[in-house]
């Protein structure tokens, strides 16, 4: 198990994460795996600008303290989330660590490269089980994992999703 190249497991806390842990654990266990939690901190520069006119547009630059403020806490959280994530994984039977990664681009980018970039042998995620058109207009990081890693994917559905054709 040492020299065991690890999983990657995606992991943002929802329902959907939780039920791919405990996937991860019941295929993979045991072995090593990486919980991976994404955060974007460009949300603290949308959140946050300031709005003097209460118009709802930004006239002034933004706080940068402020901003980076937001960024901590954000990074912070996503710690937390990757954290949780490693302990359920651990009472899954896996040897995990938790990561924390930034995202400049989209998330299925990040998660293929922190995949690539930890010597990954698989990649598992989970799955909101959006269909037709909320599938088109939230996107789906499990089906751009899915395109873009030359890597093993697996795509474990939350139970409740099962028969969900939204």
């Amino acid at each position: 198990m040492a020299g065991e190249s690890p999983i990657l497991i995606a992991y943002d806390g929802s329902p959907s994460a939780r039920a791919a842990v405990g996937g991860a654990g019941a295929l993979f266990a045991p072995g090593r795996a990486i919980v991976l939690t994404v955060w974007e901190p460009a949300l603290a520069a949308l959140t946050f600008s300031p709005d003097p006119t209460g118009m709802g547009g930004t006239m002034l630059p933004l706080d940068p303290s402020l901003a980076r403020e937001v960024q901590d806490a954000g990074e912070e959280r996503a710690w937390a989330l990757a954290r949780d994530g490693a302990t359920l994984a651990s009472a899954a039977g896996l040897d995990a660590q938790a990561l924390a990664a930034e995202d400049l681009a989209h998330p299925a980018d990040v998660i293929v490269a922190s995949a690539a970039e930890h010597h990954a042998r698989a990649i598992v995620i989970g799955s909101r089980g959006h269909r037709g058109l909320r599938s088109k207009l939230l996107g789906s990081t499990s089906s751009d994992v899915l395109r873009h890693s030359p890597l093993p994917v697996v795509v474990v559905r939350h139970p409740d999703d099962h028969g969900n054709r939204d």
